[in-house]
């Protein structure tokens, strides 16, 4: 199987892919997506140039699947909703490649690669290189989008058997009735 992971960012979005034959990883490809092509206020723009680099990675490298972190609130509200929005791009971008889109939390992230939910950039860069056997530390975009591909290879097959075993059902709990609020 092949997985793309995708660290999101407005300016700097990560991507890594790798194969993977059951417990076995293989790196295949890492690097970055960058939107300064676009004038820093033009949002629409920079959204576009995510949504099209995904969708260019798709072509390029096949994936089966995709891996995505969640965005986390940080104290800049604003900050925050940027980002929600480059992510949004991207997983638009992998959901109309016809990609099963999986996410993840940077801390199950950081626990999958590292073993404990509190590590450093720097940590996760040398424990991706070890995983992957790379002669050299990815960048950081680059390390956690491969840590992300890791994370789905690992947790992937495990969710999948717990589906199988016990189907997840959607609730409409929560939800509005036909896109509506009453």
């Amino acid at each position: 199987m092949r997985i793309l992971g995708i660290d999101p960012g407005l300016q700097v979005t990560g991507f890594g892919v790798i194969d993977t034959e059951g417990s076995a990883l293989a790196y295949v490809a890492s690097g970055v997506i960058k939107t300064s092509a676009a004038p820093v206020g033009d949002l629409p723009a920079r959204l576009k140039l995510l949504f099209e680099g995904i969708r260019e990675l798709h072509a390029r490298y096949r994936p089966d699947a995709a891996s995505v972190e969640i965005v986390f609130v940080n104290v800049n509200p604003q900050a925050t909703l940027l980002l929600g929005q480059a992510r949004g791009a991207c997983v638009t971008a992998l959901v109309a490649c016809d990609l099963a889109v999986a996410e993840y939390t940077a801390l199950q992230m950081k626990r999958a690669i590292t073993g404990h939910g509190h590590a450093t950039k720097a940590q996760i860069q040398e424990m991706v290189r070890r995983l992957l056997n790379l002669p050299a530390v990815p960048r950081q975009d680059a390390a956690d989008a491969l840590g992300l591909a890791i994370t789905h290879a690992h947790a992937g097959a495990s969710l999948a058997r717990l589906e199988a075993a016990h189907p997840l059902k959607r609730t409409t709990s929560g939800m509005y009735r036909g896109g509506r609020g009453h």
